[in-house]
């Protein structure tokens, strides 16, 4: 009881910690609607860096990384090779989207898409999706930070106060500070947990193993299937490969990802911040570390959950001190809560500005937007909260989930920027179509053709309506040329 009441104590100073720091970052400018979404379009590459860098380190990489590498071993490694696509996307697309959205004054997704195809239903559509999509994403946040509190103080702290405590702290500085509280408590965040996922990641083998290399000779000499593939539990190539092509593809898509391109202070930041990217996905490899060296660990008693198992190796196998269990503790919860912070600033952004500001709000005036969206925070906040109270399958399985909703927003962004000959009805077609055949992948038939992800065969949908549907179009505009 001791040693959960001082890592408890510990975790809360943590915690007071960084909504001190997040509140303390209230912007000193005008209270309007650019300045808390966007911090006025004038964040540089540090922050940047450490904001985008906060949508790699989550509770998913916390928990879910290692639990498959646990669970399945080498197809684990997808989440590297995504992760090594995500440079191009910003490089790519960062600039000209941080451009437009200058010149033009957009703040979200949806405001590109609605004014490109000139359709407001378009930009709502795409405001529902990323909300669909992002409550998801939202919720392993909360799940992890419940999971980590519970674990971490033998249950003095239930899985509920856990998740619920992480949150308020994320709401408070998120209502009250908008993008400027998210990047210092980001930058404070970043550091802690580089900091932890490296010290575990090496300490842990070499505790258990004696180190990494004699860890994996072990594993390949008991237990080989852990590290070719399929894996220990059958993800084929198929399945592989699409989880891929859906992460790199649905990364780029997410709108807190576009929201932040809004608030560079230039293209040449976010090109700077591309090239550094990486760094922060290596930070993965550690924490996949942790995975490995459960599986020999506990091949005689299997976890019930694999998203555990950092968890148990931290608490139970390593016998580390309490004190040290604490900072693991808030290291974990800093990613938690700094991919939880974004999250919920792009959802209320998105719900108040894409869907309550093109529907029932449309007049409203610039004071009555940003209290709309601050009042939006603590409402994504709660239905998250909800959703984890629910007791949520494997948080990799609920990101990926999340991932193929969003990948369906790509052919109309692409459209918007680089194709200016789509249609708004051929992008709408598509972008419908391509939900509806996820979601009855993903909830219906829970078995796609070939093991391919759901969301993959959405996007090929989407695309397929998409061509179709614009072919069409083409063919009856050259006919009636011709007439």
């Amino acid at each position: 009881m001791t040693d959960s009441i001082l890592v408890t104590a510990i975790t809360l100073a943590y915690l007071a910690v960084v909504l001190w720091v997040g509140v303390r970052a209230k912007s000193k400018g005008p209270s309007n609607l650019e300045n808390y979404v966007a911090s006025g379009r004038h964040v540089g590459v540090l922050i940047l860096f450490f904001i985008l860098g906060a949508e790699i380190f989550s509770a998913f990489s916390f928990l879910g990384a290692p639990g498959w590498a646990y669970s399945k071993g080498a197809p684990s490694f997808y989440i590297l090779a995504y992760l090594g696509l995500v440079p191009i996307t910003i490089w790519a697309l960062g600039p000209k989207v941080a451009r437009i959205g200058r010149e033009r004054g957009y703040l979200t997704q949806g405001d590109l898409i609605a004014d490109h195809y000139r359709s407001r239903p378009l930009g709502i559509l795409a405001g529902v999706i990323g909300v669909l999509a992002m409550v998801p994403y939202l919720t392993v946040q909360i799940a992890g930070a419940g999971l980590l509190f519970q674990a971490a103080t033998n249950s003095l702290v239930p899985f509920w106060l856990g998740a619920l405590l992480a949150f308020v702290v994320v709401a408070i500085y998120v209502f009250t500070s908008g993008l400027n509280g998210i990047g210092w408590t980001n930058l404070v965040q970043g550091v802690m947990m580089i900091v932890v996922a490296w010290g575990l990641g090496l300490a842990i083998p070499t505790h258990v193993y004696g180190g990494v290399q004699p860890m994996f000779e072990q594993i390949a000499a008991k237990a080989p299937e852990y590290l070719t593939m399929p894996g220990a539990n059958g993800m084929g190539w198929g399945a592989f490969s699409t989880a891929i092509l859906v992460s790199a593809f649905g990364g780029a898509m997410w709108p807190h990802l576009f929201m932040k391109f809004y608030s560079a202070d230039s293209g040449r930041s976010l090109r700077k911040v591309s090239v550094f990217y990486p760094l922060y996905a290596y930070l993965l490899v550690p924490l996949l570390f942790i995975g490995f060296a459960g599986i020999l660990t506990f091949a005689d008693d299997p976890l019930a959950s694999p998203d555990r198992v950092l968890l148990e190796m931290v608490i139970n196998v390593s016998d580390f001190p309490a004190w040290l269990v604490g900072l693991m503790l808030s290291g974990a919860l800093a990613a938690a809560m700094s991919t939880g912070a974004n999250l919920a600033h792009t959802t209320a952004v998105v719900l108040a500005r894409d869907v309550l500001g093109q529907t029932v709000m449309r007049n409203a005036s610039d004071a009555s937007s940003v209290k709309t969206t601050k009042l939006c925070v603590l409402l994504v906040c709660l239905i998250a909260y909800v959703c984890a109270l629910a007791n949520p399958t494997s948080l990799v399985t609920l990101l990926l989930g999340a991932y193929g909703m969003i990948v369906q927003l790509m052919p109309m962004v692409l459209g918007a920027l680089f194709f200016p000959a789509m249609t708004r009805r051929s992008t709408y077609l598509g972008a419908i179509a391509g939900s509806l055949v996820f979601l009855l992948f993903q909830f219906v038939l829970p078995t796609p053709p070939f093991g391919w992800h759901a969301g993959f065969w959405g996007l090929l949908v989407n695309v397929a309506v998409l061509l179709l549907w614009q072919s069409i179009l083409d063919r009856h505009s050259s006919q009636a040329k011709a007439a």
